[in-house]
């Protein structure tokens, strides 16, 4: 995959694209699946996460782009793409770093963590101090097995788009 051209207007049409393609899909949600959608949203980060993100500024495990990130977005919610997936807020992140601790993530080149997000499925996504993100096998991220799923955050990103764009066309997930 190329490398991204990574920046908040980069990050606005990531948002523009993914919220169209959940919009048109919840549309005809109801009658697809027989139930009404659950939240589907990427939410703009509010004043605790604009606070937050100046604690993770300073956090060593910060990986790279995450400021911009983390400026830009609050937390993605994406309850009927697939099982579901979940970005958290940073204010989160940073919750479930003091709470639980750094991950190990053994073979990853930067092995030490944090849990970015999940999917519905209760797999964990973590991203390395590098920014790899990787996706635990399991649901508890302290048994150590871990699938890298992209080389860095801007990838990874690039590929949930690219799995919400499918599902919503074709109900396929793709490969994240």
């Amino acid at each position: 995959m190329d490398q991204i051209p990574f920046s908040a207007a980069w990050l606005s049409s990531w948002r523009a694209d993914i919220t169209n393609a959940v919009n048109a899909m919840t549309a005809t949600f109801e009658q697809t699946y027989g139930y009404p959608p659950g939240t589907n949203a990427i939410h703009a980060p509010d004043e605790e996460d604009r606070r937050a993100a100046v604690d993770f500024g300073r956090e060593p495990l910060c990986f790279p782009d995450s400021e911009t990130y983390y400026e830009c977005i609050g937390n993605v919610v994406l309850e009927d793409v697939g099982n579901g997936y979940f970005l958290y807020s940073v204010s989160e992140v940073l919750r479930r770093l003091t709470d639980e601790g750094a991950v190990f993530i053994p073979l990853a080149d930067d092995p030490g963590g944090m849990v970015i997000g999940s999917d519905g499925g209760r797999h964990q996504f973590v991203a390395d101090w590098g920014g790899v993100v990787h996706k635990s096998r399991t649901a508890s991220v302290h048994e150590g097995e871990f699938d890298r799923v992209a080389d860095d955050f801007p990838q990874f990103l690039e590929l949930l788009r690219r799995s919400v764009l499918r599902f919503a066309a074709m109900s396929d997930l793709g490969n994240l």
